[in-house]
C-alpha cells in the first residue's frame, strides 16, 4: 500500500486581471485544462472554489497572484500530465499571460495518503524551498525526492494532524 501522495503548488503573477482581454487566451482554456487534469491517471484532488477553479481563491495580498494546487498518486503521474499534450501546449504559452516571480513558483511535497493539503501548508512548502532549495520536505521537478519509506501514522507519538511531514509546522525563520 502506498502511504504517500504528491502535493503540488504553483503560483503565477498575471499580467492583468483575469477578466482583461489580455488574459482571454488563458481563461478560455482553464476549464478544459482542469478537466484534463481530473481525467489524468494518478490525479486525486485539486484546489477549487464554487467557480470550479482556484483563480478566485486569494493566495496573498496581490490580486494578480493566482495559485494552482493539486494532489497526485505519484511524481510520474504529475510529470506525465504537466509535460505532455494540451497542458504542455498551454505551458509553452505562459509568458503571454504571466510575469516573472521572484523565487520558486512551483513546489512539490509528499503528504500522507488521503490528506488534503491547505493553502497554508503549500505556502510553507514554497517558503521552505525558497530558503533551503530542494529537500525531502519541499522540492522541485528539477531536483525531486521520492516518498518517505515510512508510514507516517506508524511513527511513535505522531498523529495525522501533527505529523512531521506537514510543512506548515516547520519553522522557516
Amino acid at each position: 500500500m502506498n502511504h504517500w501522495q504528491l502535493a503540488q503548488l504553483n503560483i503565477a503573477h498575471a499580467i492583468a486581471p483575469l477578466d482583461d482581454p489580455l488574459m482571454a487566451g488563458f481563461t478560455e482554456q482553464l476549464d478544459a485544462i482542469n478537466q484534463l487534469a481530473e481525467q489524468s491517471p494518478g490525479f486525486i484532488w485539486r484546489l477549487q472554489s464554487d467557480s470550479g477553479n482556484a483563480t478566485d481563491i486569494s493566495y496573498d495580498a496581490d490580486p494578480l497572484i493566482i495559485a494552482n494546487m493539486s494532489v497526485w498518486a505519484s511524481l510520474e503521474d504529475l510529470q506525465r500530465y504537466v509535460y505532455t499534450g494540451e497542458h504542455l501546449a498551454m505551458l509553452k504559452q505562459r509568458k503571454a499571460w504571466f510575469g516573472k516571480i521572484d523565487g520558486p513558483a512551483l513546489v512539490l511535497w509528499w503528504i500522507p495518503a488521503g490528506h488534503i493539503p491547505t493553502l497554508l501548508e503549500a505556502k510553507a512548502a514554497l517558503e521552505l524551498l525558497r530558503l533551503n532549495g530542494s529537500s525531502a520536505c519541499a522540492f522541485s521537478f528539477a531536483k525531486p525526492f521520492g516518498p518517505p519509506s515510512i508510514n507516517p501514522l506508524e511513527q511513535p507519538g505522531v498523529r495525522a494532524d501533527t505529523a512531521a511531514w506537514n510543512p506548515a509546522r516547520v519553522s522557516v525563520s
